[in-house]
């Protein structure tokens, strides 16, 4: 029977009606139930988290596109959100492990039916080439994986096509929760390989603007301050099949339209609104929700350049920590949304946790004594920078900024440098004042001072730091195992940093999200990105 005749025969028993008008509608809910629309204030500037520079929306991709060794399990908070638990890990590339009774390795056994996004099977090579790889391109992949002891290639051993061995020179806590963060992502290392050259043995030119993943989502298109388009891998083998099988991400630079657009359901998600809009919509009684949950391990914080004048004097450093409009900042640019980091008895933490607050609050004359004793009375001018993509929060934030410290007669210009570009800039070390915010990964103090105040100057050591006795405490806290010595260790670091102060540590954020109260499986990281794996729309 021809379409012709088959038309004519379904008008003639009324079946037309079933197929031209139902069925389109039908299909047409399930695509729009299967799709999700998220609006943010800026995306990506990289689809390679390996890459210099590149920004926390990289982050996403690497989670999304890519699959790790393992992942971390899931938990409920005491207000219902679900999080992902950082005590628990769990298989997504590799089906099981096991560590050697000294600690000192661990075996994985690969999915044998694990594929990469072009069909090709994943094997232990591609695994060795990724690590290998996350050390070569040096900086902050690098960094991260010498975070838990992955400091040399001879430590990653292709044992088989579906075996792979860790070595490590000694026991270390944050080797195994290293292996699921998004940095070890496994990349199709054949594919990549054919866009190396001499140059550039890793790919990254060519990383930069593609995926070579085996995630649950492959990057279906990538326009640049536009949107990030990815569709559902159908043979993804690490986990649950998603349930969402597509995702646009949106670049919506107006926080205004991005809360109309979510307010009007033309979006069903945002993680990126002034905390007055959160606020706000959170005790509205309308169609959208918001969870917020605090970010262990992170602050946002003022950071002062200690490589040069006149930062370089603790005793200016410490009159600015006197200075700050700490009350105002937390009414007008934070909204209340986080835990304060400031006005503890003392700068002695009576505690080994990390954040806790700081010793110091707003007292200008004490500032102004401090300005006086540094040499610096009549005060001087600086630059203030922050990141014009989180400049909902950084902008007036940094206006306090600037009107405090010309209290204490210092000059402050503001700088906005673009979202795209904040990686690099801070990469240079070279901004005098910073608003800036950081998180760790790992849930341990020693772990964010390792990146924020070793002297090994890692990227995130914004300010330059450099102290020997900070170093010391820091290492040994990493492989401590006495539970007392440790606990005095921590807290001396934590004691040193209040004194010296390179930076100070302003609020504790929370991670805002608000969507659609029809999406459901938002689950809390660590990365501050979505993880898609997990959401639906109900």
């Amino acid at each position: 029977m021809n379409r012709r005749r088959f038309i004519k025969s379904a008008a003639a028993t009324g079946g037309a009606t079933s197929i031209a008008a139902v069925a389109p509608g039908a299909l047409a809910q399930d695509a729009k139930r299967e799709t999700l629309v998220v609006g943010n204030e800026f995306g990506p500037n990289s689809l390679d988290i390996h890459g210099v520079g590149a920004n926390r929306p990289a982050y996403g991709v690497a989670v999304n596109a890519y699959d790790r060794l393992m992942t971390f399990g899931r938990k409920k908070l005491p207000d219902g959100t679900v999080s992902y638990d950082y005590n628990k890990l769990e298989p997504e590339l590799a089906e099981s492990w096991q560590v050697a009774k000294d600690g000192q390795s661990v075996t994985f056994r690969l999915r044998r039916n694990a594929t990469f996004h072009d069909g090709t099977k994943v094997t232990a090579k591609d695994v060795k080439w990724s690590y290998d790889r996350a050390l070569g391109m040096g900086g902050f992949p690098q960094f991260q994986m010498r975070a838990g002891s992955l400091n040399e290639p001879k430590q990653f051993i292709v044992v088989d096509d579906h075996t792979f061995r860790v070595e490590l020179d000694r026991r270390d806590k944050m080797a195994m929760p290293n292996m699921a963060v998004p940095v070890p992502s496994i990349y199709n290392s054949a594919l990549a390989q054919k866009h190396a050259t001499d140059k550039d043995p890793w790919a990254a030119a060519w990383l930069r603007n593609n995926t070579a993943g085996g995630g649950a989502f492959r990057v279906e298109a990538w326009r640049p301050g536009q949107e990030l388009i990815y569709t559902r891998f159908d043979n993804w083998k690490s986990g649950p099949l998603p349930r969402l099988r597509r995702i646009v991400q949106r670049e919506i630079p107006s926080a205004g339209n991005r809360r109309a657009l979510l307010t009007r359901g033309d979006i069903d998600m945002t993680y990126e609104l002034p905390p007055k809009d959160f606020l706000e919509m959170a005790k509205e009684a309308g169609p959208v929700r918001v969870v917020s949950t605090p970010i262990e391990n992170a602050v946002m914080y003022i950071g002062m350049n200690t490589t040069r004048p006149p930062f370089n004097n603790p005793l200016v450093r410490q009159a600015i920590a006197w200075a700050l409009p700490y009350d105002r900042m937390n009414d007008i640019g934070f909204w209340g949304r986080g835990n304060k980091m400031w006005g503890a008895k003392s700068n002695t933490p009576t505690r080994a946790e990390w954040p806790v607050p700081h010793g110091y609050n707003t007292n200008v004359p004490r500032a102004l004594e401090l300005m006086k004793q540094a040499g610096m009375a009549d005060g001087f001018e600086t630059t203030l920078s922050f990141d014009l993509g989180g400049a909902t929060i950084g902008e007036p934030v940094s206006i306090l900024v600037q009107e405090a410290l010309a209290r204490i007669n210092i000059k402050v210009a503001i700088n906005k440098i673009p979202g795209a570009n904040w990686r690099a800039a801070l990469l240079k070390k070279d901004m005098p004042l910073i608003f800036n915010r950081f998180g760790g990964w790992l849930n341990f103090p020693e772990y964010f001072f390792y990146w924020c105040y070793h002297g090994q100057n890692a990227v995130f050591n914004t300010m330059g730091y450099q102290n020997p006795a900070m170093d010391k405490l820091i290492e040994a806290a990493r492989f401590e195992t006495d539970p007392k010595r440790y606990d005095a260790q921590v807290r001396n670091f934590i004691e040193i940093a209040f004194n010296e102060v390179p930076r100070v540590p302003l609020i504790q954020p929370a991670f805002d999200v608000a969507m659609q109260k029809s999406v459901q499986g938002y689950m809390y990281w660590f990365h501050v990105q979505p993880d898609y794996r997990t959401i639906f729309k109900g």
